[in-house]
Protein backbone atom coordinates (compact mmCIF):
# COMPACT_ATOMS: atom_id res chain seq x y z
CA UNK A 1 0.00 0.00 0.00
CA UNK A 2 1.30 3.59 -0.90
CA UNK A 3 0.04 6.95 0.42
CA UNK A 4 -0.88 7.99 -3.33
CA UNK A 5 -4.80 8.87 -2.37
CA UNK A 6 -5.21 12.68 -2.54
CA UNK A 7 -4.65 14.85 0.42
CA UNK A 8 -3.66 18.87 1.37
CA UNK A 9 -0.84 19.92 3.30
CA UNK A 10 1.35 22.67 3.85
CA UNK A 11 4.93 22.68 4.55
CA UNK A 12 8.07 23.78 2.70
CA UNK A 13 10.81 21.16 1.51
CA UNK A 14 12.68 21.15 4.82
CA UNK A 15 16.00 22.53 5.72
CA UNK A 16 18.22 21.97 2.45
CA UNK A 17 21.52 23.75 3.82
CA UNK A 18 23.37 20.05 3.46
CA UNK A 19 23.09 20.22 0.05
CA UNK A 20 26.54 21.64 -1.08
CA UNK A 21 25.53 22.57 -4.42
CA UNK A 22 22.49 21.95 -6.67
CA UNK A 23 24.02 19.34 -8.83
CA UNK A 24 22.14 15.84 -8.41
CA UNK A 25 19.14 17.92 -6.90
CA UNK A 26 17.16 18.27 -10.41
CA UNK A 27 17.47 14.17 -11.28
CA UNK A 28 16.80 12.90 -8.07
CA UNK A 29 15.74 9.17 -7.79
CA UNK A 30 11.84 8.28 -6.97
CA UNK A 31 12.71 6.05 -3.69
CA UNK A 32 9.93 3.87 -1.25
CA UNK A 33 10.06 4.60 2.52
CA UNK A 34 8.48 1.84 4.76
CA UNK A 35 7.35 4.23 7.62
CA UNK A 36 7.92 1.66 10.05
CA UNK A 37 11.42 1.24 9.32
CA UNK A 38 11.95 4.92 9.51
CA UNK A 39 10.10 5.17 13.58
CA UNK A 40 13.62 6.43 14.99
CA UNK A 41 13.73 9.41 12.87
CA UNK A 42 10.31 10.78 12.67
CA UNK A 43 10.03 14.05 14.01
CA UNK A 44 6.96 16.03 13.86
CA UNK A 45 5.18 13.69 11.76
CA UNK A 46 8.00 14.03 9.45
CA UNK A 47 11.41 12.31 8.37
CA UNK A 48 14.01 14.87 7.78
CA UNK A 49 15.31 16.26 4.38
CA UNK A 50 18.78 15.31 4.24
CA UNK A 51 18.58 11.96 6.22
CA UNK A 52 20.69 9.29 4.77
CA UNK A 53 19.20 5.79 3.71
CA UNK A 54 20.38 2.74 2.53
CA UNK A 55 18.74 0.50 -0.21
CA UNK A 56 17.58 -3.38 1.76
CA UNK A 57 14.63 -5.48 0.23
CA UNK A 58 13.73 -2.61 -2.68
CA UNK A 59 13.10 0.07 0.06
CA UNK A 60 14.72 2.95 1.23
CA UNK A 61 16.05 2.38 5.14
CA UNK A 62 17.64 4.32 7.14
CA UNK A 63 21.45 4.23 7.18
CA UNK A 64 23.86 2.41 9.77
CA UNK A 65 26.87 3.10 10.21
CA UNK A 66 27.72 0.16 12.43
CA UNK A 67 25.32 -2.83 10.89
CA UNK A 68 26.75 -5.24 8.43
CA UNK A 69 23.43 -6.25 6.61
CA UNK A 70 23.81 -3.72 4.12
CA UNK A 71 22.17 -0.93 5.70
CA UNK A 72 25.99 0.32 6.08
CA UNK A 73 26.07 1.64 2.71
CA UNK A 74 24.92 5.20 1.74
CA UNK A 75 22.54 4.62 -1.49
CA UNK A 76 21.87 8.51 -0.89
CA UNK A 77 20.26 11.60 0.64
CA UNK A 78 15.91 12.44 0.91
CA UNK A 79 15.40 15.58 -1.41
CA UNK A 80 12.62 17.23 1.23
CA UNK A 81 11.02 16.49 4.26
CA UNK A 82 8.11 13.54 4.11
CA UNK A 83 5.07 13.55 5.93
CA UNK A 84 4.21 10.55 7.75
CA UNK A 85 0.97 8.51 8.50
CA UNK A 86 2.11 5.06 8.96
CA UNK A 87 -1.68 4.10 8.46
CA UNK A 88 -1.55 5.00 4.84
CA UNK A 89 1.48 2.83 4.08
CA UNK A 90 4.55 3.50 1.97
CA UNK A 91 5.63 6.27 1.04
CA UNK A 92 7.17 7.75 -2.53
CA UNK A 93 10.24 10.10 -2.12
CA UNK A 94 12.61 11.81 -3.77
CA UNK A 95 16.48 10.55 -2.90
CA UNK A 96 19.46 12.47 -3.85
CA UNK A 97 21.70 9.99 -5.39
CA UNK A 98 24.90 12.06 -6.47
CA UNK A 99 25.95 15.48 -5.84
CA UNK A 100 27.71 17.19 -2.43
CA UNK A 101 26.95 17.05 0.66
CA UNK A 102 27.98 19.27 3.78
CA UNK A 103 28.20 17.07 6.50
CA UNK A 104 27.86 18.97 9.37
CA UNK A 105 24.57 20.07 8.16
CA UNK A 106 22.82 16.56 8.20
CA UNK A 107 19.86 15.75 10.68
CA UNK A 108 21.91 12.77 11.60
CA UNK A 109 25.50 12.03 11.70
CA UNK A 110 27.71 10.57 8.37
CA UNK A 111 31.33 9.83 8.89
CA UNK A 112 33.23 11.33 5.44
CA UNK A 113 34.65 7.96 5.57
CA UNK A 114 31.10 6.48 5.65
CA UNK A 115 30.38 3.42 3.12
CA UNK A 116 28.26 4.91 0.05
CA UNK A 117 27.14 3.30 -3.55
CA UNK A 118 26.34 7.00 -5.13
CA UNK A 119 28.49 9.62 -6.41
CA UNK A 120 28.80 11.90 -3.34
CA UNK A 121 31.26 14.52 -2.31
CA UNK A 122 31.26 14.47 1.53
CA UNK A 123 32.53 17.52 3.06
CA UNK A 124 33.27 18.52 7.02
Amino acid sequence: MTQLAPRTESFGAGDQSWLGSRHGTDVAKTVTLAPAAWSAKIVDGRIKSGEPYAMKAGLAVPYASGASDGTEVIAGFLLTDQSVDAARGNIAAPGVWHGRIILSKLPSTVAASAKQSGQFLLEA
